[in-house]
């Protein structure tokens, strides 16, 4: 049962996140620190109805017909299933009892292709453009459900058949992921914020995509490699790891705030080879004093985030295609800039989680082209030398609705001569 507390801070956090001035996820935080009388339950309540409304806001605003914060708390908690009409009947007034009703009626109204959709209509265009109708529709689709929760196993820590196995004593419905060597998805929605594993580093959140990212830049024990955007760390970790701990990795990012988030999560990784340095800009003193001395290079670009949408749905409603143009000048410069590190015969890994490839082979290809002792290597070779067994063609392309996991790009970049 719902009780009326509950559909007034949905509505409140709501009303918090709705003018998407910055990340939801930090707006929704920001709420709950000015509420902690919130409980578990209700937090979570709350928060999943946020993201829900944010996934598909077009639509429950067309089929609401209203747009304060306290109606589109009750359509989203009725449309997308987090409680019935008479779970709600004790939070309700009489008009509402009325208005929901009637909305309930609507569900079933067609609706114009970018509003069923829950897009932007220059982005439902472009995806058009670039994929097709059915494509688009599929991932479209896929955009208004919830992402997978994947874990990856801290190699220095732990094994993943032992992971699997303590996960699922404790009744968690646990599974190797399709693609990822070391990642887990975990079914359901279930709090392990506090759970031993996560707390102690055995465990760390990272969606596959990222996972295999992190895979095709193959460093070794012996190497010097630079994160160039590390922001708040997984790949970091994940290429720590890899590295078991050795050699020298160095995580570069423009902001202290992303940096800082890394602190904690470092420390429960049990690395000691990671150095954790702020950049001014992409041509920072501390990127000219290696160059051409770095051995793995990557570039997890700055970029729209659509890839993420299932897991980030406010992206889509803040990027507009200035952004878009804005984003592409900015990612070709810092890979011209991280390129300027490497090591004759050196690897750059470029990647972004757009679905957009403006961001994507655009960049790669200039930058190929600008730059004749850089060749590219194929992904699923490189891919089936760790016996992951996907092939997306030469260049990395993962897609929702088709492969499970969030939208990613990437390309590898051999330095040869």
């Amino acid at each position: 049962m719902i009780h009326p507390g509950q559909v007034a801070a949905l509505a409140a956090a709501i009303g918090e996140v709705a003018p998407l001035s910055g990340p939801a996820d930090n707006a929704l935080s920001a709420y709950f620190r000015r509420h902690p009388d919130l409980g578990a339950r209700d937090r979570a309540f709350v928060a999943e109805g946020v993201f829900a409304w944010l996934r598909r806001k077009r639509s429950l605003e067309a089929l609401a017909q209203r747009t304060d914060a306290r109606h589109l708390a009750l359509a989203t908690t009725v449309r997308e299933g987090l409680a019935s009409v008479r779970d709600l009947a004790s939070a309700l007034t009489t008009e509402e009892s009325t208005w929901l009703a009637e909305f309930k009626s609507r569900l079933r109204d067609e609706l114009p292709a970018p509003v069923a959709a829950d897009v932007p209509d220059w982005l439902w265009e472009r995806l058009g453009e670039v994929y097709g109708d059915d494509t688009r529709d599929a991932l479209t689709r896929t955009w208004q459900t919830s992402a997978p929760f994947d874990l990856r196993v801290n190699a220095l820590k732990a094994k993943r058949d032992d992971a699997l196995a303590a996960l699922a004593a404790e009744g968690l419905d646990v599974a190797p992921t399709p693609y990822a060597p070391l990642g887990i998805r975990v079914r359901g929605r279930p709090s392990l914020a506090r759970h031993p594993w996560l707390m102690d580093g055995r465990l760390e959140v990272q969606d596959e995509g990222s996972q295999l990212v992190a895979q095709l830049v193959a460093p070794r024990r012996t190497d010097m490699v630079v994160d160039f955007c590390a922001g708040a760390g997984g790949k970091t970790l994940a290429l720590g790891a890899l590295m078991r701990s050795q050699g020298r990795l160095y995580a570069f990012d423009v902001s202290q705030p992303r940096l800082d988030r890394l602190a904690p999560r470092l420390a429960r990784s049990g690395l000691s080879n990671v150095h954790v340095q702020r950049l001014a800009h992409e041509r920072d003193t501390k990127v000219k004093r290696l160059a051409g001395k770095i051995d793995r290079v990557l570039v997890d670009a700055p970029c729209t985030g659509f890839g993420t949408l299932r897991r980030n749905p406010d992206l889509k409603w803040r990027q507009t295609p200035d952004d878009v143009a804005e984003l592409t000048t900015k990612q070709a410069r810092i890979l011209a800039a991280a390129a300027t590190l490497l090591k004759p015969h050196g690897r750059l890994v470029y990647a972004t989680c757009s679905v957009l490839p403006e961001e994507n082979d655009a960049i790669v290809d200039a930058f190929l082209a600008a730059h004749p002792m850089f060749s590219a290597l194929d992904v699923a070779a490189e891919l089936a030398r760790y016996d992951v067994a996907l092939d997306t063609g030469p260049r990395l392309r993962l897609m929702p609705h088709v492969h499970g996991c969030d939208g990613f790009f990437a390309a590898v970049l051999e330095r040869t001569g």
